[in-house]
């Protein structure tokens, strides 16, 4: 199935005024957006980029001293505890880099050193996108959301996803899910990739589009914690990866989420009036609650106040 890559995914230039509404305009819409001059040097991409590639080099029994990933560290095929699998391996790290990471070959070091540095500029960019959003929405504190990223107990977590190439796709074409299609439980995600297509989002007419790749900017993703918190005015977006018969493709995803005792419930300011949709839970009760489910469950429908008829 050859698929579409679609020119409709909006782009948000981060140096410009109007920012703000693109990124509000895109959350209603699609819950994903492309963002360009993002203060991310593309230096600190690259090198990270290569160190990740040489750790998925190594021989599997190498990589595997880094696993399983309980939850953090390395993991293949696998994904969750609950029956998942895809054409990819990964790193799972968190976000307090409470690693042993001589596990993770001769450049460990080098590799620490670049994951700091690149984690604490994404965050950054996460922050700031999550104050224009606030002030897009018109509400008073600005940091109403990038607080819970700052927070030193933020619980938010690194990824890196490798999709080797497929061999039996370059011969019979057929799709194959390198990972599955979901909804991110956090806040935000913010993901680049090398120059290799797969990911696709899933449109609220019922149609899956390819993005095209690009990576030199982020995609960013809303997440479950993000639909609660506006009352469902912005959606998570559903998106999976499907593998690529030529070409191997690596991503690398930061997942801010808010700590483990935040309760995630509407905030006040985007009420006025209205009921809302959600119970309350905190971060903790909602994350563990995914982790008993599969990819593609409905995880947010637990938690549906469902209208009295």
């Amino acid at each position: 199935m050859a698929s579409t890559f679609s020119s409709t995914i909006p782009i948000v230039d981060l140096s410009k005024p109007d920012a703000k509404t693109l990124i509000v305009n895109a959350c209603e819409e699609f819950g994903f957006f492309k963002v360009i001059n993002h203060g991310v040097p593309m230096e600190a991409i690259s090198q990270l980029e290569t160190e990740a590639l040489k750790f998925f080099s190594l021989p599997l029994n190498e990589k595997e001293k880094a696993g399983p990933p309980n939850p953090f560290g390395y993991g293949s095929k696998r994904i969750g505890p609950n029956g998942d699998v895809g054409w990819v391996e990964y790193l799972l790290l968190n976000n307090n880099q409470e690693h042993d990471f001589s596990l993770y070959g001769k450049n460990h070091e080098k590799f620490r050193c670049l994951l700091n540095s690149y984690m604490s500029s994404v965050k950054k960019m996460a922050c700031d996108i999550l104050e224009l959003m606030a002030e897009g929405l018109k509400i008073q504190q600005k940091n109403v959301f990038s607080k819970l990223l700052r927070d030193k107990e933020s619980d938010s977590v690194f990824r890196v996803n490798h999709y080797p190439t497929c061999p039996e796709l370059a011969v019979n074409g057929q799709n194959m899910i390198g990972f599955g299609e979901h909804t991110d439980p956090q806040i935000i995600s913010l993901l680049r990739s090398n120059n290799t297509s797969g990911l696709q989002i899933y449109l609220r007419d019922g149609s899956w589009i390819s993005v095209p790749p690009d990576h030199n900017s982020f995609f960013i993703n809303v997440g479950d914690s993000l639909q609660v918190m506006t009352n469902g005015r912005f959606g998570s977006v559903r998106h999976r990866v499907l593998a690529n018969g030529l070409k191997s493709r690596l991503s690398m995803i930061y997942f801010g989420g808010p700590p483990l005792s935040e309760k995630i419930t509407p905030l006040p300011s985007l009420m006025k009036g209205k009921e809302s949709l959600y119970k309350e839970f905190t971060w903790f009760e909602y994350k563990n609650s995914t982790y008993g489910s599969r990819l593609a469950d409905n995880r947010l429908g637990h938690f549906e106040r469902i209208a009295a008829s």
